[in-house]
């Protein structure tokens, strides 16, 4: 895997991370963005944490009909549109940047939702996602994905895989679902996940390097998040 996601396997440094912190870092490195859609919007809160970034985001969200995160939305102060989880109500190059925060596993059709991403990002627009590698059935989920199954179907659409990096890890995501999903497991999407300080302390020993022990964690990861462009 390693050899497949070369170049995309970061390394700066191996920590866990959430998807919040690959936008952070994109928005001190371009502060320009305006235009962001959370594509799987649900509820709607990601609008809080964009506005935050920058006081005149045009942010818009969009989501099935029938998500149930959708149903108990009750925010009305954003733009909140419906689709059909291809065809995304918006112009050809009209948007700087995609959020999809732990979407695409419930996504019918992800390869045509993300050729339709491609036709609204802007020529250098981006896509920030994280999704699932490891995860029990959640939410009406239909698959899991893993890291290089991701690259392949960006790479099929046109976006080019900038870097992907590990989340919460697979054997932590599952106890928690085995546990009843208790609260005492919240902190682990956070805060380095027990196998992920395993596999941290296995790679000081062996001296390996931050991206080798990205690859180790992206084998076992329960999530990952991973960053992309559009070509300009």
């Amino acid at each position: 895997m390693h050899k497949l996601l070369k170049g995309c396997i970061p390394r700066d440094h191996s920590r866990q991370v959430k998807l919040e912190t690959l936008v952070d870092a994109l928005f001190r490195r371009e502060p320009s963005l305006l235009s962001v859609v959370d594509l799987g919007c649900g509820a709607g809160n990601s609008v809080d944490y964009f506005r935050r970034r920058r006081k005149d985001v045009r942010w818009t969200g969009v989501d099935i009909p029938d998500s149930p995160e959708a149903h108990a939305r009750r925010r009305t102060d954003a733009n909140f549109r419906f689709f059909d989880g291809v065809n995304i109500p918006l112009a050809d190059g009209e948007v700087d940047l995609f959020f999809c925060r732990q979407v695409l596993e419930h996504v019918k059709q992800p390869r045509e939702l993300l050729r339709d991403v491609a036709r609204c990002l802007r020529p250098g627009g981006y896509l920030a996602g994280s999704t699932s590698q490891f995860e029990p059935f959640h939410s009406y989920s239909l698959w899991n994905y893993t890291p290089y199954g991701i690259k392949t179907i960006l790479d099929d659409v046109g976006l080019r895989l900038l870097e992907i990096r590990p989340g919460i890890d697979g054997i932590t995501l599952i106890a928690r679902r085995g546990f009843g999903r208790r609260r005492c497991f919240s902190r682990w999407w956070v805060t380095e996940s027990p196998l992920n300080r395993i596999i941290e302390a296995y790679a000081r020993l062996r001296r390996m390097s931050p991206a080798a022990t990205n690859a180790l964690k992206l084998l076992f990861c329960g999530q990952f998040s991973f960053l992309a462009r559009k070509p300009e």
